[in-house]
């Protein structure tokens, strides 16, 4: 399973970006598609067509994982884990979210997310 992040709900969806590239190559590879309820509602935030939105939920097929009390947990932890910055907390969602899944996450943000890799996240 792959857990794409905001970008690639936005730019996955484009195929002449290497995200979209990516997201085909997966697709036909059979992988699975998903994101969290915290990188839809991103997407969904705008601004962002409403044809936009229709592919893009074709694509990962409404596999919308949402925050429970374990992945708030385990979120809570590895904000503790990494330092406590404010700016990181939707980044501890979405982390938590791949990791509770055992989904690897798709971002072009890997900088922000390569201080969760030690507490277990993997990367597409």
């Amino acid at each position: 399973m792959i857990q794409l992040d905001a970008n690639y709900l936005i730019l996955g969806a484009i195929a002449s970006t290497p995200q979209g590239a990516d997201l085909r190559r997966w697709l036909l590879e059979g992988e699975a598609a998903s994101t969290s309820a915290i990188a839809w509602m991103e997407f969904v935030t705008g601004p962002v067509e409403s044809e936009l939105v229709e592919s893009v939920r074709h694509i990962i097929e409404d596999r919308i994982i949402p925050i429970g009390r374990e992945e708030a947990e385990l979120a809570a932890s590895l904000f503790n884990a990494v330092g406590r910055k404010r700016a990181l907390r939707y980044d501890c969602l979405v982390a938590a979210t791949a990791i509770r899944t055992g989904a690897r996450l798709a971002t072009a943000n890997r900088s922000d997310f390569s201080l969760f890799v030690p507490h277990g996240l993997e990367f597409a």
